[in-house]
């Protein structure tokens, strides 16, 4: 590494936030997406973002800050899984089509339909045809969802090789994190470059006027994930709804109610 580098990975730990900082600006995002979440139900708006990046660039985390305090009902997180053999045999789009949101919905791609660009391409799960024709048939595709009045926001999460390594590193001896951990994880570990020429060719074909990419810097984890909020937030035309005013309401009187005689199975307090 050098000195440069070094002095630059060292000045980025050194603006880390702390936790409590962190929290206190998350707090005032959290504020802001809930008056998201209720502006959408209200409007029937559609609102579909996607999350792309290299392996422990953050996605998860991120979208686990955007999530953390509105409703699920609202906010839908979609992970596909690895494509069954009938979805192997479909237009390669089909599956990810029904997951787009109806009115009133929120919808949050962990990872979508640019694997055919990424993983796929490079661990030679399909072919420079497949990619070629993806390429081709990706922008018009998004172009008919936003026409379809969707809002679609791209965000890929860029982190230097340093970082990637010692996350990676870290999630082996974490408990708590080794089954984000994959074999495929380790194997795309090794093939920097090759992901690195994916997504160059990725963003030259699919980074267009009507659903471009935003870039996120994701080496300060706790920094990305309020920029990325503060981003959407900004990009999404959201204005307050206005609420009734809420209070609690008289309890009913006991009206000869007695708690019964009966042995509760209380859980052992080891805490």
């Amino acid at each position: 590494m050098t000195k440069s580098k070094a002095k630059k990975d060292q000045s980025l730990e050194d603006s880390s936030l702390s936790y409590k900082e962190y929290r206190k600006a998350l707090f005032s995002l959290h504020v802001e997406l809930v008056k998201l979440q209720e502006w959408v139900v209200q409007t029937g708006s559609k609102v579909c973002i996607l999350f792309e990046g290299r392996d422990g660039a953050g996605k998860g985390g991120a979208i686990k800050a955007i999530t953390e305090r509105v409703s699920p009902r609202i906010f839908r997180v979609v992970a596909l899984p690895t494509p069954s053999e009938r979805e192997k045999s479909q237009m390669y789009m089909q599956r990810y089509l029904p997951h787009l949101p109806a009115a009133g919905e929120v919808v949050i791609f962990d990872r979508s339909w640019y694997n055919r660009a990424g993983v796929e391409r490079v661990m030679g799960f399909c072919s420079k045809d497949d990619v070629a024709k993806f390429f081709v048939g990706v922008p018009l595709v998004e172009q008919a969802i936003v026409e379809s009045g969707i809002i679609l926001l791209k965000y890929w999460l860029e982190v230097s090789q340093e970082e990637q390594t010692r996350r990676l590193e870290a999630r082996i001896h974490d408990g708590r994190k080794i089954w984000k951990l994959s074999d495929m994880d380790l194997e795309s570990y090794g093939r920097w470059y090759d992901y690195s020429r994916a997504r160059d060719e990725m963003f030259s074909a699919s980074d267009i006027a009507i659903a471009p990419w935003f870039v996120v810097n994701s080496n300060d984890k706790r920094r990305a994930r309020l920029n990325i909020i503060s981003d959407l937030l900004h990009k999404i035309p959201y204005e307050p709804v206005p609420r009734k005013k809420v209070s609690l309401t008289k309890r009913q009187k006991p009206d000869g109610y007695e708690e019964p005689d009966y042995s509760f199975k209380y859980i052992a307090e080891k805490f």
